[in-house]
């Protein structure tokens, strides 16, 4: 099982909490929290189970996050978790294909970090080339997008 805690600083801002808060409760050094909220590190159990106490939710739901999509309003989204299938695929949940427009048939960039993890990127189809032409014969458009003969 992976174990994310990707809503650590949610939980916190939502109880109105600063790090040196969760910190000082915790019995651990504010850098910690930093270090659990950016992925750097992981919090023991019983750091686990004091910050579910704290932030009035389950183990469960601090740990895994399941479920839970969350639009963080400057273009960033959490879309929960997908499985892969014994073949390597993952199917990419309905919010986050409706977001970004993704159709079957879509080629996606697969970009990793092994440090970081993974990153989609949506690779739009190249342009061809007789269909980027004004729609006459004989025009050409410039690089900076003005026709010419």
């Amino acid at each position: 099982m992976s174990i994310e805690f990707s809503h650590l600083r949610r939980f916190r801002k939502e109880r109105g909490m600063s790090q040196e808060d969760v910190a000082e409760r915790l019995g651990v050094s504010r850098q910690a929290v930093a270090k659990w909220e950016r992925g750097e590190s992981l919090p023991d159990i019983e750091s686990c189970v004091a910050l579910a106490d704290l932030y009035g939710t389950t183990l469960d739901s601090l740990v895994r996050n399941l479920g839970r999509e969350e639009d963080t309003a400057d273009g960033k989204h959490i879309f929960g978790v997908s499985r892969m299938n014994d073949k390597g695929q993952i199917t990419l949940p309905a919010s986050c294909r409706r977001v970004f427009g993704l159709t079957p048939g879509d080629s996606i960039l697969i970009l990793g970090d092994e440090d970081r993890g993974i990153a989609l990127i949506r690779i739009d189809p190249p342009a061809d080339p007789a269909t980027d032409s004004a729609g006459e014969e004989g025009q050409r458009n410039s690089p900076d997008g003005r026709n010419k003969t």
